[in-house]
């Protein structure tokens, strides 16, 4: 059977079902890469969790590089792809994948450079704690390059219609990281107790494995990486338009860490014991947005061969379809996190002192998962007709608002909680609006075809 889906012809939720669930599983492999970390840290000390946490903010940060070079390449890919021209699909990809390699090449001398100054900003209370931070940021910054070439690689995989090749991929390297987690945080043998440096590298040597699989596939596809002139010179047009559909999903992003950052701060003037829940917390909800990240790019890809091969009406009826599916996860999700939250924190950290830091955590961000999934899957669709800035607009107006939302509610009563209801309000929000821009897209999109003037025969 081929692993390539055919998202221009057959029933609809049946091709996106075929691409999205390796996707979704891809997602949930990238949170157990997570989990994996989290549980293993987790029997070191909260105070290890929160040194990961500080220092795993610069690595979300760097995800916007990986945004940047990736959705603009999916993107472009599919829409090339539908319309039938591989060879410029293929110099698309291209300069995606030179885009990604220079600027995760700039971030990485960043942070080695300046780690620390970069986790002095959260202002971490015990010395052991923003030791064991600088450690793990510079270590696993030297995965960087890697991080974004996988993510870009997957991203061009899958515009192809093909999802089973990058689950595959990062299930073998999920297994590395579950061998060598144990090894290298506790040692064994001749290898020692690294700690919190050892879950880093565990993650970069895991990382690493699944970019040689990707380029082990690139060398043998005859779809589109045959296409691919790595060493050739990048192309400016084609760059300005990887930037164009890129940036705005970029900016995004490094604007989500960065008010995350913030967000962090204010934590921490609640002790190292809360960025702890914080960082267990986020990882324990991606449950719900990672499956539902996984789905939009199934959603994206699908949308930019049929809008690119001219086929309108299938790529809305895709949305409609993908976005029955992701609410329904949205709400099982909720009520996993709103009545599970007890039992599913303590795998985590089992200290009872902190379980109700953690409980409250999962109780309120539960709330929101459903229209967060509206969100992530409504974006998808955008960035699949190719118009990005709309939702990346009114998402980074909502996720500013976050800040001064988070500094009033915590002045109340509500105090530490204030900060999670800030976050959960704003997700609500953000799932409203962007479903009404794209009820408005689709209004003006139908308007529009309507005022075509007809060719007589």
């Amino acid at each position: 059977m081929s692993k390539r889906v055919n998202l221009l012809e057959g029933n609809i939720l049946s091709s996106l079902t075929r691409l999205a669930l390796p996707i979704m599983a891809t997602s949930l492999v990238n949170m157990a890469y997570n989990m994996t970390d989290m549980i293993w840290i987790g029997r070191v000390g909260p105070g290890a969790v929160a040194a990961v946490g500080a220092a795993g903010m610069y690595m979300w940060l760097s995800q916007g590089i990986a945004v940047l070079a990736r959705m603009g390449g999916q993107v472009k890919v599919a829409q090339s792809l539908g319309a039938g021209d591989a060879p410029l699909a293929g110099r698309f990809a291209q300069n995606s994948l030179q885009l990604g390699l220079l600027l995760s090449t700039i971030f990485t001398l960043i942070m080695l450079v300046f780690n620390k100054p970069l986790i002095g900003f959260f202002n971490l209370n015990d010395p052991t704690v923003v030791r064991d931070a600088r450690t793990y940021l510079v270590v696993v910054s030297l995965g960087i390059v890697s991080s974004v070439t996988l993510l870009v690689f997957t991203g061009l995989i899958t515009a192809t219609g093909n999802s089973k090749t990058p689950f595959i991929a990062t299930v073998l390297g999920l297994l590395l990281n579950i061998v060598l987690d144990p090894l290298l945080i506790f040692g064994l043998g001749p290898i020692p107790a690294m700690g919190v440096g050892g879950a880093a590298a565990a993650t970069v040597l895991a990382q690493m494995l699944v970019v040689a699989l990707f380029l082990l596939y690139a060398r043998r596809d005859t779809h589109l990486f045959c296409h691919v002139q790595i060493r050739r010179r990048p192309e400016l047009p084609l760059l300005r338009e990887l930037l164009r559909i890129g940036l705005p999903s970029a900016m995004q992003s490094m604007l989500f860490t960065l008010v995350s950052m913030v967000i962090a701060r204010l934590i921490a003037s609640w002790g190292d014991a809360a960025v702890a829940v914080q960082k267990v917390g986020s990882q324990i909800e991606s449950i719900s947005w990672m499956t539902a990240d996984g789905f939009s790019s199934a959603v994206s890809s699908f949308v930019g061969q049929n809008y690119g091969a001219g086929n309108l009406q299938r790529a809305k009826k895709g949305y409609w379809t993908s976005l029955i599916t992701i609410v329904g996860w949205g709400i099982i999700s909720s009520l996993l996190l709103i009545f599970c939250a007890a039992p599913i924190f303590r795998i985590f950290i089992p200290q009872e002192s902190v379980l109700p830091l953690g409980v409250d955590y999962l109780v309120i961000l539960g709330v929101s998962q459903m229209p967060m999934c509206v969100d992530i899957i409504t974006a998808g669709a955008f960035a699949g007709f190719g118009h990005t800035l709309p939702p990346s607009l009114a998402s980074t107006l909502l996720v500013t608002s976050r800040i001064p939302l988070a500094v009033v509610l915590s002045r109340t009563a509500l105090g530490l909680n204030g900060i999670w209801w800030s976050i959960s309000i704003t997700s609500i929000l953000r799932g409203v609006v962007l479903f009404a821009l794209i009820l408005i897209f689709f209004r003006h999109m139908a308007k529009k075809k309507e005022q075509r003037p007809s060719v007589s025969r």
